[in-house]
Formats: C-alpha cells, structure tokens, sequence
C-alpha cells in the first residue's frame, strides 16, 4: 500500500507541468509550461518511468529497475534548450506547480539547537582524598561500601602504629614525672615540663591531630590503636584502603566527593565548537529520568580538540541537591545556538529550498528580466542549519529569489528533459579510492573488529526502526572508532587517519538525529565508510558480510548497507515498510576484502524520509 502511494504521489507530481482541457483531456506538459500550445503526449518521442525519471527510453515499455510500465515524454523542453540549468515556466504551470519563493535575505533572529552527548561525572573541585596522617597497620575500617557518605569529623578508620604508641607512652610518663615533682625543686620541675613538652611535640610531628592529642594526654595507659578521621564530608567514590594492610604516612585510603554539585561533560565535535559559548544556557536530559530537563551552563570548553575522536569536551555544571543524579549516568544536551546580530548576520534560505548533494546544495534562483518566469539551477554552500533556516556561505546574494517550496518539482521536469538535475550533477566530495587494498596483520586488523561489529548493530536497529537502539550503539561506535588505531606501512595509517575523521561526522550524524529518516542519512555515509574497511583493509570479523543495494532509497537514487550474509535482506533504509527490499552485490569471508563495489553518488535530497520521495 505505501509503495502504491508513492507511485501515486510521483504521477501526480508528473502532471505538474501538464494541465487539462475543458474536456478533460490531457494536454502535452509543454503546453502548461507556455512553451508550446499545439503540442501533443503522441508526439512524445521520450519515454521514462514514473518513479524513476532518470532512465530515459526511446519507446514504450518496462522500467528496468521496478519493471512498472514506462510513461511518454514530450520531446519539447520545457525551458531554453541551450541551457541545461534552466526551466522556463507559464503563469498557469506555476499555479500548477504550487510554486513559492522566498528572498534571500539577513537573519539575526535565526536560531538552532546543537545535540550533544555525554556522561554524568563529580564536580573535580569538591574531589577529596583522605589520607593516613602516620604509618601503621589498618586494624579497622569503619566505612566499607564505597557511595557511603560520610560527615567531617567521623571516625572512618583506626590504626594501629608503634611510633604512636611508644610516643604515647612516653607522653603519660612525662605527665606523671610533671605531677610529682609538682612540689619539688624548680630545676626538677622545668626538666619535667621540658620533657613533657618533647612527647607532645613527637606526637605532633608524627601527625597526631591537636583534638586527638588532648584526647591521649588525659588517658591512664598508651592506646593500642588511633582513629583516623575524615577532615571533611561527602560521598564515598572509592575506597582504597583495606583491613590488616600496612599503610605509610600520606598513603591515600578514601576518595570522597560532594555529590551536591556536578558536572555533566559532553563531547562537541569540531563543526560545532565554534556555535558554542561559555555561560551559554543548556538543558540537560538524563536517560535514566525520562521526560524530567535539567537547567545549567556551559561553565568551560575545552582548548585542544581530540585528535582520535575530533572532538572537544564541554563542561556543564548542575545542581543536585536532591541526589537523583548519579556519575555514570549518560546525558544528552540541547544548546540552543543563535546567528550573529548586525551586518554579521548571515544570509538565510529556508530549510526547505535546497536539495542536497553532499556538502553541496542545489537551490532554483529566479531568473530576473525575463519574459516568462524562469529558474536556474545553481550551486550553493550551506552553513550548518539554523533552525528552520540554513545560512548560505557561497553562491547567493542578498535579494535574490529562490523557490522555496516546489524546487524538486522543477529539479525533476529538468531531469526528465536530460538537463543538469541535482541527478547529473558532480557531488563535490572526493570519493575515496576503491583501488587501494591493503593487506593487515591479524592483530592488525582485530583493531577493526569494534567497528564494523558496532555498525551491524546500527544496521539492524534502523532496519527494525528503533530509533533509540541505533542512537546507542552510535555512541558506542564512535568510541570504537576512536580507540581504533592502524600502525601498519605509512599508506594504511594515513587511509585510517582519513577515514576515521569522515567515519565520526557520520556516527555523529546517527547519534544526534531527532527523526529515525534522518538517521538513515547518516546511516548511508556510515555504510560507505564500512564497506571502504572491508574493501581497504578486509573483513575483521569471524563470519561473512555482503553489501546489500535498495534501488528505491532516498527517491529512487538507490543506496547500499552491508549486513551478515547469514541472515535475509534487512533493509535499514525502510524498515519494516520494505524490510526485504535489496539485493545482495557483493560479497566478503572472514579475513577477505570486498570486491571493488558500484559506490552510489552520496547525495541526499532534503530533510525527506530515507526510503521515500518528494512530493
């Protein structure tokens, strides 16, 4: 059913050019364009799929991709035929088309919001160690569990310390020669006092505390053992000590820290860094208390970014008074980033005029001084999104007029006319060299088994449409992928290092998606990566891989995954829609490398569903 409404949704879509007579007859799509009144379908000397307009035939028949019956083209273009790039339309083919434009123009009000990722940590300022202030024999502890609080002041361990008891014993035996000689001759008393004063000032030196000290001068007999206590309060993090070991002067027993305040650290990658801000506002959401936002700042980023994960660490402090929030737990961030004010303010498209081509973007700018309404395909760069703007870095100016609703109508009757479509063009990212087959040691190559493992589970995930399992084991690829390291000749580190840093955008990309579709978008660059590991530098893993194709992906461009060659067709671009929909083109054994692959153009078409198309 949902694959008749797609089909549906394009034929209607194909009509937009074409308009229909009182009779309800068909009319020629030139004619709706004003490009010529006495066209007719039966001149049609074109003949294309519906859902795949980028297969032109000669004459009638079957598409050679879905097998659905072709449909006539007008041979008369719809724009100047000496331009490729351009779709000349009438006023009525513009009714048609639903057709709306937008100036370009500066916005200092455009806001977006920066995802982040991170963990739960103590605030590194209320960290504290408590250590034994003399050498002895831990004859007890009196704090065992490590989470425990404990509160200034409290015994937490006690001691048993020869120095201490020998310097004990000399203490009372000076204290009773200072009461006997209380009446005696003043030379005898000042002797006394002096020793007196010796024993407390060993005791002191062996760093027994003045409140403990006051405490052992009153007793009869010297202690066998001293109490250890804690200078300050807070929670137990880890115990280090144990009962019967042998401690010396200054040897940690406790780490302890002030739960009350903590900090949450995320990890911004580098494309982001620069939207970032100290004291910029954030809200905080913890896995383990859904539905609950916690309020904070950024109080400190980090200087050097990661060289492994090219990512910075971004510090949010949070109160915690009430104690629900634990170290460890795992936290996801919202900033909200906003464009600069003033003749800074950068120049803006709405998000729904650019059909993308990897880092590249194909707007339709409205062509001025022309007869008819005109459009040009043009090339443009984009800033990262804003909200429900994108910022433009290159290719437009300010008051320009782009299609901001309709473009992939005009973007398709251009392709269907052979012209340069977002289908024909160049995407401006390098492919990497399919060609480069590096042969790895095992230990090597077991460096790797993390991370194609890790993608498997992505895969499968996005196939059974669990948003939530993807984004986790997204994270825990990225952390595969950075503690991956390749030391083999200078060729293969060099192709790691390179393809490490494109593998991250891309985890990053599925970690960070609001929507399952745009998951899927960064799911096809992540499976590009892979299959570049399998074909590089082999299949890492003890079981077989193939390297699936959907011809029907992101509207019918086609996309590819790789998945265990055990298991059936798990189309990770549909799910459960068309959860079969694929094809196997190539297959790797363990230890083996993937043959060279047909490497589908990474392009995207907007913020659509993965497996679907435009409407």
């Amino acid at each position: 059913m949902r694959l008749v409404l797609l089909v549906l949704g394009f034929l209607a879509g194909a009509l937009i050019f074409g308009r229909q007579g009182d009779s309800g007859e068909a009319i020629d799509p030139a004619a709706a364009r004003g490009a010529s009144d006495s066209a007719e379908t039966d001149d049609a000397s074109l003949w294309t799929c519906s859902m795949h307009p980028q297969i032109p035939q000669s004459g009638p028949g079957q598409c050679p991709l879905c097998g659905m019956d072709l449909i006539p083209v007008s041979s008369s273009g719809g724009g100047r035929q000496d331009d490729p790039s351009r779709v000349v339309l009438s006023d009525r083919a513009k009714v048609l088309a639903k057709l709306r434009t937008v100036a370009v123009r500066r916005r200092s009000d455009a806001t977006s919001e920066i995802r982040l990722l991170g963990l739960v940590e103590p605030n590194e300022t209320t960290l504290k160690t408590i250590t034994a202030w003399t050498g002895g024999r831990i004859d007890r502890l009196r704090v065992n569990v490590t989470g425990e609080k404990v509160r200034a002041g409290q015994t937490i361990a006690t001691l048993y310390s020869p120095e201490v008891y020998a310097a004990h014993q000399d203490l009372l035996v000076a204290r009773g020669q200072v009461d006997r000689l209380a009446a005696g001759v003043e030379s005898s008393r000042l002797a006394a006092r002096a020793a007196l004063m010796a024993a407390r000032e060993r005791l002191l030196l062996l760093g027994v505390p003045d409140r403990e000290l006051t405490r052992m001068a009153r007793q009869k007999k010297p202690s066998r053992t001293i109490s250890i206590r804690s200078p300050f309060g807070g929670t137990v993090i880890e115990r280090i000590a144990s009962e019967g070991a042998y401690v010396t002067t200054g040897t940690p027993l406790y780490r302890i820290a002030n739960l009350d305040s903590l900090w949450i650290q995320l990890d911004a990658y580098e494309s982001d860094i620069s939207r970032l801000t100290v004291h910029q506002p954030v809200v905080v959401e913890i896995e383990a208390l859904p539905g609950e936002e916690f309020a904070g700042e950024i109080t400190f980023i980090d200087p050097t970014v990661d060289s492994k994960r090219r990512t910075a660490r971004v510090r949010v402090e949070i109160g915690n008074s009430d104690g629900r929030l634990r170290p460890g737990m795992f936290a996801q961030a919202v900033v909200a980033s906003k464009a600069d004010d003033g003749p800074n303010a950068p120049l803006v498209i709405p998000s729904s005029a650019p059909l993308f081509t990897g880092r590249r973007a194909i707007v339709y700018v409205e062509v001025p001084n022309e007869e008819r309404t005109t459009y040009e395909a043009r090339t443009v760069r984009l800033g990262p999104r804003l909200g429900d703007y994108y910022p433009v870095v290159a290719g437009l100016s300010e008051g320009e007029t782009v299609v901001s609703r309709g473009a992939f109508a005009i973007d398709a009757d251009l392709q269907i006319r052979g012209g340069r479509s977002m289908m024909t063009r160049p995407d401006d990212r390098e492919p990497g060299s399919w060609d480069a087959v590096l042969e790895l040691s095992r230990e090597q190559l077991d460096q790797l088994t993390p991370i194609v493992a890790g993608y498997l589970v992505v895969q499968k995930s996005l196939a059974l449409d669990d948003l939530s399992d993807a984004q986790r084991a997204a994270v825990g690829l990225g952390s595969a992928i950075a503690d991956a390291t390749v030391d083999g000749s200078g060729k293969a580190k060099d192709a790691w290092v390179d393809l490490s840093v494109t593998l991250n955008q891309h985890t990053h990309h599925v970690a960070n998606a609001k929507t399952i579709e745009d998951a899927r978008m960064g799911f096809e660059g992540l499976s590009t990566g892979v299959a570049t590991i399998l074909h590089s530098f082999g299949n890492p893993l003890d079981v077989a891989l193939i390297q699936a194709h959907c011809p029907m992906a992101f509207g019918s461009r086609g996309a590819n995954w790789v998945q265990k060659k055990a298991e059936k067709i798990n189309n990770s671009y549909f799910g459960e829609v068309m959860l079969t929909c694929g094809e196997a083109k190539s297959s790797v054994e363990p230890r083996g490398h993937l043959p060279k692959p047909v490497v589908v153009k990474e392009s995207s078409i907007g913020p659509l569903r993965a497996g679907g198309h435009h409407h």
